[in-house]
């Protein structure tokens, strides 16, 4: 998180006081582990799956992604600290230990933060979840992920490790209404992809099977350090995950800073701004979208 609050010019911003106070981001993943650079800002749980009220988190993905989005960076003495530090949590756990989770549990969850969104001041849906195999759409899911936006969310969700081919985004990030994020550096010859399940070139690529042009924009998503939601078992308290997952809780998290300092944009403002944020990075738009989302600028 070092290395990603410093491509996207984050750094200063933080030192400078913009934090993502005020606002609230659901996260629908595999839940949360009350991590002591999250816990004093997750402000309820829902557990789809088995019905508990206590935080938990048995794969440890909603975790990583909640603390590139809002960790405050506690135990690392602010070295690996999220991008919207001080933006609140709403975890909906919709995913099981081995990282699976079926269309109803995930529409469920979309449901609840659309219908609790007045209730938790929710203003973002960070959906770093994706589905089914690459050329297909899953509209069901598409037509919730619309709705939440129609409603008023900044929906933000993963393009998908199905890359490199062309439309290989992967649903709900193939809607055309929102916020699609693919990983700027899914191409990095690096030892980590020899010991992981992802490979060089994951991120999704548009144009999707209705011929849009996805993702939106990019970040860094390869060997992201964040918060490890096994730490009181490992007392390891950070842990290392690379995907379009990853990089999607870092433009979550410049969402909550622009909207804190903001609040009355609407989530098309906030859309069309990081448009005009992003940095061409001379590639295809199937590849990159916009560009390269710059957090400095967008909040210039």
């Amino acid at each position: 998180m070092d290395r990603v609050r410093k491509l996207t010019g984050a750094e200063p911003l933080l030192t400078k006081g913009f934090t993502g106070k005020g606002i609230t981001a659901a996260i629908l993943d595999s839940g949360i582990y009350p991590h002591p650079d999250l816990k004093e800002r997750i402000i309820d749980f829902r557990d789809f799956l088995n019905g508990q009220t206590g935080c938990y988190d048995d794969y440890g993905h909603g975790t990583h992604v909640a603390g590139i989005l809002a960790g405050n960076g506690k135990l690392s003495r602010g070295r690996y600290r999220g991008i919207a530090p001080d933006c609140r949590l709403l975890p909906v756990k919709v995913l099981n230990r081995r990282g699976n989770g079926s269309r109803q549990d995930i529409l469920r969850g979309i449901e609840f933060v659309i219908a609790t969104r007045e209730q938790y001041h929710t203003r973002i849906l960070n959906i770093s979840v994706g589905t089914l195999e690459e050329g297909k759409d899953d509209e069901e899911l598409i037509q919730a992920v619309e709705t939440a936006w129609d409603a008023g969310l900044v929906v933000v969700a993963a393009a998908g490790n199905l890359g490199p081919g062309k439309e290989s985004i992967t649903s709900p990030g193939s809607s055309r209404k929102i916020i699609t994020v693919g990983a700027s550096d899914d191409e990095r010859k690096e030892e980590f992809f020899k010991r992981s399940r992802i490979q060089p070139g994951y991120s999704g690529r548009g144009p999707t099977c209705a011929c849009i042009v996805k993702p939106e924009l990019t970040v860094p998503g390869t060997g992201i350090v964040s918060c490890n939601a096994r730490y009181a078992s490992t007392r390891r308290a950070y842990t290392v995950k690379s995907g379009t997952s990853m990089a999607t809780p870092v433009v979550s998290g410049a969402a909550a800073l622009l909207l804190s300092l903001h609040p009355d944009l609407s989530n098309l403002d906030v859309k069309m701004h990081m448009c005009e944020s992003a940095v061409d990075l001379k590639l295809p738009g199937s590849r990159q979208g916009w560009g390269f989302l710059r957090i400095d600028r967008l909040l210039r």
